[in-house]
Order: C-alpha cells, then structure tokens, then sequence
C-alpha cells in the first residue's frame, strides 16, 4: 500500500463509536434538510411569478449547493475518514448563526430555530468528544506522534 492510500484510511481500526454515528446523522439531516429546501424553493421558483424567477432558482441552486457540504461530511464520518470532522464542524459553526436569525424572527421560523440550535450544539458537542477523535485518528494538541 502506498504512503498516499495509508494518508486516506482511517488510522485506528475497531467498530465506528456511537457518538460518531449520532454525528454523521445529523450532518446527513442537515444536508438532506437542506437540499429538500433547496429543491422546493427551485420548483416554486420555476412554476411562481416571473418576476421572482431568477432569485427563486439562484436560491434553489445555491442551497442544493451548500447540502454537499454536511452530506460529504456525513458520508466521511461514517467511513472513519479524519478529513470529515472539518467539514462537519464547520457546518455546525454556519448553523449557529442561521439559528439565531430564525429564533429572532415574529413567525413560524422560531420553531425551526430551534431545531437547528439543538442539531448544532449536539453535533458539535459529539464531533469534539474525545472518543470521536480517536477513532478518526485525529490527534489532540501536544501529542506527540507514534
């Protein structure tokens, strides 16, 4: 096996720790939440008012764009690969400030603010547990390598 596939796989082997699971899910439910966003404001961008077409569909566009980011993520978690938690963290980070635009809001939107608040904290809270990092193989600071 060459130096670069070594770099890929994962560095520990055992079972995926259920903390790591829980993570994946709910960057999976985060992507597909947004790409079932994402198609929805695309249909009613493309079948509304004209007028509203164009940001309709660039707002469609961009959300299915942006679900890639915690779907890879979540997909990345549950093949132990350590370049996931990045992108997973970051996901949570953006989360965070969408859910308090939500909760500041007059309307149905509270609810969905929520929602997202306790998804992020949650999976942030399970991305930096010290037993998801081990089994990524990600190294804390200060330790040296073996």
């Amino acid at each position: 096996m060459s130096s670069q596939q070594k770099s890929v796989e994962p560095e520990t082997v055992g079972p995926r720790p259920r903390r790591l699971t829980y993570a994946a899910a709910l960057a999976g439910l985060e992507g597909l939440a947004l790409a079932v966003g994402g198609v929805w404001i695309l249909v009613l961008g493309i079948t509304g008012d004209p007028d509203d077409r164009r940001s309709a569909v660039t707002g469609g566009v961009t959300l299915l764009v942006l679900a890639l980011l915690p779907l890879l993520a979540a997909r990345g978690l549950l093949g132990l690969r350590s370049w996931s938690r990045g992108p997973a963290v970051i996901t949570q980070i953006m989360a965070l400030p969408v859910a308090y635009n939500l909760l500041q809001a007059d309307s149905m939107a509270i609810p969905a603010g929520i929602a997202l608040a306790v998804v992020a904290v949650a999976a942030l809270v399970l991305l930096v547990n010290g037993e998801t990092t081990r089994a990524l193989g990600i190294r804390g600071p200060g330790r040296a390598q073996e």
